[in-house]
């Protein structure tokens, strides 16, 4: 047997890495059997290293390989080791203090998708990504409306082979284009999701998240857009002595629209849902726009329907007392702990949709 053949061996026969490690040293190392080999060549004569200089090359990759397959093997036991032997003991305690925090604006739209889940409202989702025609020109803005001013919302760079640029989105109302296609008439859903739009204060980010709904079906009239609003406010604020007004108002995809603002009080310094300090407005609605309707793809002599829009971060503020919308996204510790709601509080009408 050569002594390649007994290295190779060796090799194989390995039987931890600490043993597989030893033997690469011993070949392969600064100092090793292979590695003298190599340095040989530099003495020998032109027609010996032309006859050799293949052999030791073939050599350590010979034995390079046989240690990486070694190695894998190994690896492979062990792993198959651990799996077979090794236990987890689901049965432990969670920690006594939580790790983390559900954050406001994810509680709110799971309050949101209860409270209409029990009206018959499903959830509707769509890309934040949204072309020009979602965005605005389905919803009756047509090219010279202001709300496609650059100042207003992030333009993106065309799309291989698109001329126009893409937008993200304005508002979830794009979602309601996309359902209406989808899923035709009778249709009744909301659509939470993120925003975009340039602008940054106190009450106001450049990504926030709104809830919009939408009804198309026969026979929709104002009342019961009304009815469907004021059933809202008093199940998410979780009273009944909300005064409610609506607003005549002016938006592009309804008509006639309103504003529905609900009377508040000072309380500590800030205003609580409830009582008659004065109004506040929430939300905005009207009945779905018949350009509108024909724009999804239904005939608006025979299908009526009612929209709503309104803040989900600007809800949360007001239900749960926070002053400054901006710290909604700063992911301070402090703020989530203090704000943030446990896993386990989730919404539901029977035990009340607040925690």
């Amino acid at each position: 047997m050569t002594d390649a053949e007994t290295m190779l061996d060796r090799i194989a026969a390995a039987a931890s890495l600490g043993d597989l490690d030893a033997l690469r040293v011993e070949a392969l190392g600064k100092s090793g059997s292979i590695t003298a080999l190599l340095k040989s060549l530099g003495g020998m004569d032109a027609e010996t290293r032309t006859r050799e200089a293949p052999k030791i090359h073939a050599l350590r990759e010979q034995v390079t390989g046989a240690i990486a397959d070694r190695k894998t093997a190994l690896e492979t036991a062990e792993l198959e080791r651990k799996l077979a032997t090794e236990r987890l003991d689901l049965s432990l305690p969670a920690p006594e203090a939580p790790l983390g925090t559900v954050h406001p604006v994810s509680q709110v739209m799971d309050e949101l998708a209860e409270i209409f889940a029990d009206l018959g409202f499903a959830v509707a989702e769509g890309p934040e990504i949204e072309t020009q025609w979602y965005n605005f020109t389905a919803l009756n803005m047509p090219e010279n409306h202001p709300a496609r001013a650059m100042q207003d919302t992030f333009y993106l760079e065309p799309r291989d082979g698109e001329t126009e640029p893409r937008v993200l989105r304005t508002h979830t109302s794009p979602v309601q284009i996309r359902a209406g296609e989808a899923l035709g008439a009778p249709l009744y859903v909301i659509a939470p999701g993120r925003v975009y739009r340039s602008d940054s204060d106190a009450t106001h980010t450049p990504m926030f998240h709104q809830v919009e709904g939408l009804v198309i079906d026969k026979g929709i009239t104002l009342g019961h857009l009304k009815w469907t609003l004021e059933t809202f406010v008093k199940a998410f604020f979780e009273r009944d002595d909300i005064a409610m007004r609506f607003r005549p108002s002016y938006f592009p995809f309804t008509e006639p629209s309103a504003e529905l603002d609900v009377g508040y009080r000072h309380e500590k310094g800030r205003r609580v849902v409830g009582g008659q300090d004065g109004w506040m407005e929430i939300l905005g609605s009207g009945m779905v726009h018949p350009r509108v309707i024909a724009n999804i793809g239904l005939d608006p002599e025979e299908w009526q329907g009612f929209a709503f829009g309104c803040g989900i971060d600007r809800l949360a503020m007001l239900k749960y007392g926070m002053d400054d919308l901006r710290a909604f996204f700063d992911g301070d510790i402090r703020w989530l702990k203090h704000y943030g709601f446990r896993a386990l509080d989730v919404p539901t009408l029977s035990g009340g949709v607040g925690a």
